[in-house]
């Protein structure tokens, strides 16, 4: 049955470009966005770029520019990910747009006349990195351990609060009607922990004269709404909220994808700002691990950022895809990677794998690739769990035993020889490995599009293709 399928990324803030920790965000997304669609369903998939806060504000003036000047810069440098990873995003969402800033206030006032929002004197801990008020217990030798790099910055001013502390109950009663509410399930165990612990009202607004670049609280223009307040709403408003009604209860509620540094901002803080304001709360949050490279955190001081233009140079496309989706192991789990590593993964499972049993197939198949046709094509349903709960490494997994088994199968049964000696057995050997690549072509083409089309047209067209060339 059809059904209406959202998915939605986190909105990188565009304090840098591109790194592949968003890359593999934003490409296991598509993944899920591509699968339901060639199930059925109606899909809508969305990104964009966060672009409110102090640490926009402050880089814009480091680099002397204006900041919406800045943001528009930056923000062309995630759009063009749509070309360069070949994705299939339904819309781009900008924190900037006047959609968003209008549906960001309708929510503020909808928390309001709930009651959850309240004006009081703040005095906190800051980390300008996170955008995030930090306790004593989370400093590491007085520093964020996520910017070790920055100072903690004392902030006392008037703000308005919401009452988070109101909804520890709510959220653990919305946890236990949802037993896979996020995944994986030790970052679920971590946020309902957290809960548990006790929630405290947050900060959602800042002074104007001291960070201008935000939306404007409604009511009074000596306020900016907290960019953390501001950036969640965009998965409503994104839908059209509260405008196009009709499109966003068609849609809503989603799927999220988001890193384990946003677990309580994606899992608590906004489900909690989506109670308050009676809108439904998500379907279920996917939560990944963190990439590190050899070992160390990427940063600009260590030389060691790997971007996805990079990755695309030399793997190329559907390559770049293959790594980011295949590293790592089970969902959720943090990944390293060195070149080293990338190279030998690309030429062991692409280049030696699957480009050599497709070349070997085609090669050997004259006449009978139509013979051996497979019927029509439907998703087991063990493949269609592992893709709907994010484990890609296991429908990855599930289609590479196909590709060793059939390179293995073709080196016992050496067809080469029986081509000559003995036609009847030949067409017998050659029947399985045809078949498996329609089906290879058909079960990879959420995760490899290009190359997916390319062994279907060469299947076709019966003319040999080079997928992936060999690394060295």
């Amino acid at each position: 049955m059809k059904e209406s399928f959202y998915i939605t990324t986190t909105l990188p803030y565009i304090n840098s470009r591109p790194h592949i920790g968003f890359a593999r965000e934003i490409v296991q997304a598509d993944v899920l966005a591509r699968f339901r669609r060639e199930i059925q369903d109606e899909v809508f998939f969305n990104t964009g770029t966060d672009e409110h806060g102090l640490k926009i504000c402050r880089k814009a003036e480091e680099l002397g520019i204006g900041t919406k000047s800045y943001c528009d810069e930056l923000a062309e440098t995630f759009m063009r990910l749509e070309k360069s990873l070949n994705l299939s995003f339904d819309n781009f969402i900008r924190t900037t747009d006047e959609k968003h800033i209008k549906a960001v206030q309708e929510f503020w006032k909808k928390c309001e006349a709930s009651g959850d929002i309240y004006k009081k004197m703040y005095k906190v801990k800051y980390c300008v990195g996170c955008e995030l008020e930090k306790t004593d217990s989370e400093l590491v030798n007085g520093k964020c351990p996520l910017h070790p790099n920055q100072d903690i910055e004392c902030i006392e001013e008037e703000n308005y609060f919401f009452k988070f502390s109101n909804y520890q109950k709510k959220l653990l009663d919305l946890y236990e009607k949802n037993p896979d509410f996020v995944k994986p399930q030790k970052r679920f165990n971590e946020i309902k922990s957290f809960v548990e612990m006790g929630l405290e009202d947050f900060s959602i607004s800042r002074m104007k004269e001291k960070m201008p670049w935000g939306i404007e609280v409604p009511g009074d223009p000596e306020h900016v709404i907290y960019v953390w307040f501001d950036a969640l709403v965009n998965y409503i408003s994104t839908l059209g909220w509260p405008e196009n009604i009709d499109n966003f209860e068609k849609f809503w509620p989603g799927f999220q994808v988001c890193g384990k540094d946003n677990l309580r901002q994606q899992a608590a803080m906004f489900q909690a700002m989506l109670l308050s304001s009676g809108i439904k709360n998500s379907r279920q949050v996917f939560v990944n691990g963190f990439i590190t490279v050899n070992g160390q955190k990427m940063s600009k001081s260590m030389g060691n950022i790997i971007t996805p233009e990079e990755m695309v140079e030399k793997f190329g496309l559907d390559g770049t895809r293959y790594l980011l989706l295949s590293i790592g192991g089970y969902f959720g789990e943090d990944a390293d990677v060195t070149w080293e590593k990338m190279i030998e993964k690309y030429n062991a499972d692409l280049a030696n794998g699957l480009g050599n049993l497709v070349s070997r197939v085609l090669k050997l198949s004259d006449g009978l690739i139509d013979k051996f046709k497979g019927g029509n094509f439907e998703f087991r349903d063990e493949f269609r769990k592992w893709m709907n709960e994010m484990e890609f490494n296991e429908a990855l997994n599930h289609i590479g035993n196909i590709i060793r088994e059939d390179n293995k199968y073709i080196e016992e049964n050496k067809p080469w020889e029986l081509k000559k000696s003995d036609k009847e057995k030949f067409e017998e050997v050659m029947k399985k490995p045809i078949a498996d690549l329609y089906l290879i072509a058909d079960l990879s083409s959420p995760f490899i599009p290009e190359t997916s089309e390319k062994i279907k047209k060469a299947l076709e067209t019966k003319e040999s293709v080079i997928l992936f060339q060999r690394i060295k």
